[in-house]
């Protein structure tokens, strides 16, 4: 009796816990826009009355976790506890499984019941748009180029000569160009100038899945650039031509009074001139050691010529005495 009366009371407490969990109705109406790969999750909030902002858990299972996990969710990591009424899950669902997707609501402490997509969601199944393409031409090429293009999708771009749609351009390797999206320009040159050509492109997922092409586009090759080069070039070298014979002319020509006026030439300036006076501070002991160092030579030259008038007087004495 009393494991039968505990057993009982347990399993009170259990529904009530339950009862208190799940009174919040689930979101309804849950739905998958994919537009040129951008899967959005949307629903519709609960019907019920709630003191604070209604929060919102979104939860995806691909074949991995279906197959491999024994059947486990992952909880979308920008998708967790938030107000908005719809999930952006993008980079979520990156391959080409099929994945089951599930919301749930939360109000304060009381939480919903998961609500799942109606049914299997794969990302081929998204829709793709027409891309916006603008052609413009530069000289002898064409330059085209699209806006908001899906991401990891290419473009494939055909152009042809206007009235020859079924023939491939003989100067082109192939009419059609792919590039990927995120180059968002294709330069195509060497294009024959006065032939109009005309452009078209769609957006390639794969094999099967693609968009619709583009309206055909045609314009005419001017290769407006292809003279305006040689042009200039020509203008250049006859004004520098002009410059110089000008400059030559006026040098030859050139009167002396006029030449020194145009021409005159400057002075040197005092650090090259010559006359440099220099002087060096010196102490007074250095003074007077110079003063005597001057002294010397006139001392000098003094001694020499008393020497000399001594040598020649006693020569002289000499020859005197000889001639008695």
């Amino acid at each position: 009796m009393t494991l039968r009366r505990t057993v009982s009371q347990l399993m009170m407490v259990i529904l009530l816990d339950l009862h208190d969990i799940w009174t919040l109705p689930a979101p309804s109406r849950v739905s998958m826009d994919s537009v040129d790969m951008r899967h959005t999750l949307r629903w519709r909030p609960p019907q019920a009355p709630c003191n604070t902002t209604v929060l919102y858990s979104v939860q995806y299972q691909g074949e991995f976790e279906l197959l491999l996990r024994n059947g486990s969710w992952v909880d979308a990591a920008e998708c967790q506890r938030i107000p908005q009424t719809h999930c952006d899950l993008s980079f979520d669902l990156g391959s080409d499984s099929d994945y089951n997707l599930q919301v749930r609501a939360e109000c304060g402490s009381q939480r919903s019941a998961w609500t799942r997509l109606s049914r299997a969601f794969n990302r081929r199944d998204t829709l793709m748009t027409v891309p916006e393409m603008s052609v413009t031409t530069s000289g002898d090429a064409l330059q085209v180029t699209f806006s908001k293009l899906p991401p990891s999708a290419a473009v494939s771009v055909t152009v042809w000569k206007k009235g020859d749609e079924t023939q491939v351009i003989p100067s082109f390797q192939a009419a059609v160009f792919s590039m990927p999206a995120e180059q968002t320009v294709l330069h195509v040159a060497a294009l024959q100038v006065g032939v109009m050509y005309c452009v078209s492109a769609q957006v390639v997922l794969d094999s099967r899945l693609h968009s619709s092409s583009t309206d055909i586009r045609c314009v005419s090759i001017t290769g407006s650039a292809a003279w305006k080069r040689p042009t200039t070039v020509t203008v250049t070298v006859i004004v520098m031509a002009g410059l110089l014979f000008a400059l030559f002319w006026s040098v030859v020509h050139c009167r002396p009074d006029a030449c020194q006026t145009y021409f005159h030439k400057e002075p040197l300036p005092q650090s090259l001139k010559g006359d440099w006076s220099v002087q060096i501070p010196i102490s007074p002991q250095e003074a007077e050691l110079c003063e005597a160092c001057e002294r010397i030579p006139s001392l000098l030259s003094v001694d020499s010529e008393r020497r000399a008038s001594k040598t020649d007087a006693e020569f002289t004495a000499h020859l005197d005495k000889h001639k008695h």
